[in-house]
């Protein structure tokens, strides 16, 4: 079904696979083929499009200019606010913000609308374009409207993906938006570029979301493209709809690559026409003889419908296997929950199990990656003539947009869907991330979304709550649906799917969306709601520097939901401490009161007093410090605290998971590697410290609660040493410890010297 090459491989004439070993160079001679590996490798689609984007004269070091910048409304606020406390003026490039996140004003009062209102206004004074509420979700909207072959595009939100559509879109936490907002450049080494060979043609029942498992499933444990553009090629292209193409790409964002890319050909030109845009079709194709540096087959005709069972979307099975071996696999997610939960609630999936099937209560097809105008009309002919019951089991629908909405309207798909049992809302994506539809008490869903994390559903473990997701596509969710509950594979039904053809209306959007053109106007009134709260100081990285351990993770990997929980906790982020109050509440409600403790000893240096009179415990430490270094002390140290995690950073782009802990005091994050660079990227932005220890997790030199001394940490910084000397500091001694930064570019080492990028930006 799919095959992973164990070395990079030669695309020829987008059909012929020639894998890099021994006998590459022969195979190529024999085929009239002379070309080397590094000609080759500029032939990619990716390596074109970054080129044209690139402003270094570097290939090997980028420095990228993109198109267009998206932002929603959980993410624009803080964005705006660092980019107005650096000097921003105007857009400098088409801005879009879009409000599909804090849609539901039920938290914290008038606090959602009142950022909508700050988006409204900054949209009218910078020049950029303002997308109400409920008209659509932020990809969709960028799908339907920014696309354009050839274009990059940056959001903040890690499902930044519009690949399908020839355009190399990446999430980034919000710092990076506020770099292009103030003219600057997205700094990376050039990206490995991995092909996804497509081949076969998926059969009648399996969709986009179906395929798009098999492929996290198969990548995302080995790390196969992690940081690396996912370009999809091959034969099994062209046999897929836009939409289809569209379901599967932006859900590359689990995989952990960077970005991904594909071939486009007449169907995507389509696309581009219906809505009304076809200058910005482009063909796109890797040349006669291209270099990948890995390779992902895939035959579409072998995969079957799939689930992601909880609490990863990588957790991977076919339905068949899980209707099969329905107890051996509920008894494995309960195991890997006892890592996940870490104990915190009792969790079973025992219950589920009705007549020897697995019985679900909820089934949502939602969001970017299911409210999709093609899955739902399939959706649509799956339930048409049947319901869904009266008992525990309900099924919502959310249409990506309301141009979608619309058509489905006058197709008829709503009529059948809700005939049926169904509640069909409106453009939101609150059911991704637990602002919506959260299922009961140890109930179980099922849903055509993008993530299945723990409590991203909404339930919240520090009150005793689990709720369990697993991810399907959108026909078999339906299926399950017209089962009334029970598992079911779209591949057990004989349906015959009608195909409706899609009309866009962009009357809608005319209508509605407050779009400047790019002219901004001074005189407006930016709007700030009461919750919304300025950045607080912070101050440069000082010469020496002492952290506390306050909190110690050892789950294989650390999503930045459990960094800082989604859901409701969405309505604070416009308020940087209101939100900080939520770092960690659901993985260790302690971390917050920790941070605080010792935060005292910092503020305190702030304001030319005694940090040991601020936290007397400094006391023996610095004491045992004085002993090996005397001429650290006041004036030349920073005091704050530090998180070790294995694998922090997967999911989310955004930047709270870091900017919650910098303005909690912490200076550093410890781990043995980062699960992402863009939640690197946060750390190093918010004047974090991105730590690597060789050490092994399970033996560690140091623990919670202990105190980490990093002398020089100003100078290592500045000098760019490849290892760190740090010493666990106890009353009874100093044990050393070796700790490293990566690679970081000149800039990045900057903004951590100067312990912010709004610092840097100020000068």
């Amino acid at each position: 079904m799919i095959k992973l090459y164990d070395n990079g491989a030669y695309l020829l004439n987008g059909t012929e696979i020639v894998e890099d070993t021994s006998e590459a160079s022969q195979v190529l001679s024999g085929k009239g083929i002379t070309t080397d590996k590094a000609a080759a490798a500029k032939n990619t689609i990716a390596y074109s499009i970054l080129e044209a984007h690139n402003t270094s004269g570097n290939m090997e070091r980028l420095q990228i200019k993109f198109d267009t910048l998206t932002s929603h409304d959980i993410t624009f606020v803080g964005i705006i606010q660092t980019a107005r406390a650096s000097g921003l003026e105007k857009f400098p490039i088409p801005y879009v913000l879009t409000n599909c996140h804090n849609s539901l004003c039920a938290v914290g009062g008038t606090i959602n609308e009142d950022d909508h209102m700050f988006g409204l206004t900054c949209a009218k004074k910078y020049g950029g374009v303002y997308v109400p509420p409920h008209q659509a979700v932020i990809h969709q909207y960028a799908r339907e409207m920014l696309s354009g072959g050839g274009k990059m595009i940056l959001g903040s939100d890690s499902h930044t993906r519009y690949g399908a559509l020839g355009t190399m879109a990446m999430g980034e936490g919000g710092p990076e938006l506020v770099k292009q907002l103030l003219k600057k450049t997205y700094d990376i080494k050039m990206p490995g570029v991995v092909g996804i060979y497509l081949d076969g043609e998926p059969m009648k029942g399996v969709g986009p979301q179906d395929v798009a498992l098999a492929i996290i499933g198969a990548t995302f444990g080995c790390g196969y493209v992690n940081n690396k553009v996912m370009e999809f090629v091959g034969p099994g292209v062209e046999k897929l709809t836009a939409d289809f193409r569209i379901g599967i790409d932006v859900m590359t964002t689990e995989t952990t690559c960077l970005s991904s890319i594909w071939k486009t050909d007449e169907k995507i030109k389509e696309f581009y026409d219906i809505h009304g845009r076809s200058a910005d079709y482009k063909e796109l194709a890797p040349g006669a003889v291209a270099y990948y540096d890995g390779m992902v087959y895939v035959n579409l005709s072998e995969i079957k419908p799939m689930i992601a069972m909880p609490f990863h979307p990588s957790n991977v099975y076919t339905i068949d296997e899980v209707n099969a071996n329905l107890a051996d696999i509920l008894h494995d997610v309960e195991q890997k929950a006892l890592v996940s939960l870490d104990g915190a609630v009792d969790y079973s999936l025992q219950d589920k199990i009705v007549n020897g099937k697995l019985y679900v209560e909820q089934g949502i097809i939602a969001g970017c990656a299911g409210g999709g105008f093609e899955n739902i009309c399939a959706a649509a002919d799956i339930i048409r003539g049947k319901n869904i019951g009266s008992d525990e089991f309900t099924f919502s629908v959310y249409p990506a947009s309301t141009p979608i909405y619309m058509e489905l309207v006058k197709n008829g798909a709503v009529a059948d869907l809700m005939a049926a049992g169904t509640i069909v809302k409106t453009a939101f994506c609150g059911p991704c991330f637990g602002a919506g539809d959260t299922p009961a008490n140890n109930a179980f869903s099922i849903r055509h979304s993008t993530r299945n994390f723990p409590n991203r559903e909404g339930s919240k473990l520090q009150n005793g709550q689990i709720s369990s997701v697993a991810l399907m596509d959108a026909r078999s969710i339906a299926a399950t649906a017209a089962n009334k509950g029970f598992l079911t594979s779209a591949t057990d039904l004989d349906v015959e799917y009608t195909g409706e053809k899609y009309f866009f209306d962009k009357s809608i959007y005319e209508n509605r969306v407050f779009d400047s053109h790019g002219v901004a106007d001074s005189g407006v009134e930016v709007k700030f709601g009461p919750n919304i709260k300025d950045w607080p100081a912070m101050s440069a990285l000082p010469e020496n520097l002492i952290v506390k351990v306050v909190s110690e993770i050892h789950d294989p990997v650390t999503t930045t939901d459990e960094l800082i929980p989604s859901g409701e906790t969405s309505s604070y982020r416009s308020n940087p401490l209101g939100l900080a109050e939520f770092t960690l509440s659901r993985k260790d409600p302690s971390y917050v009161g920790k941070a605080k403790a010792i935060q005292k000893a910092q503020k305190a240096i702030e304001a030319d007093e005694c940090p040991l009179d601020a936290v007397e415990e400094l006391r023996p430490i610095m004491a045992k410090i004085n002993e090996t270094f005397p001429e650290a002390g006041r004036g030349n140290i920073g005091v704050g605290s530090t998180i070790f995690a294995v694998k922090p950073g997967d999911g989310s782009a955004r930047e709270q998971a870091a900017s919650c802990q910098k303005v909690l005091g912490g200076w550093a994050n410890i781990a043995n590697e980062y699960a992402t660079k863009r939640y690197r990227s946060n750390l190093i932005n918010w004047g974090m410290l991105p730590f690597l220890t060789s050490e092994d997790d399970k033996a560690l030199s140091f623990a919670n609660g202990d105190y980490i001394f990093v002398p020089d940490v100003r100078k290592a910084v500045e000098e760019k040493a490849e290892v760190i000397k740090a010493y666990v500091v106890k009353e009874d001694g100093m044990k050393e410890m070796d700790l490293r930064l990566g690679d970081l570019t000149d800039a990045e080492r900057e903004i951590i010297l100067k312990g912010c990028l709004i610092n840097y930006y100020r000068g």
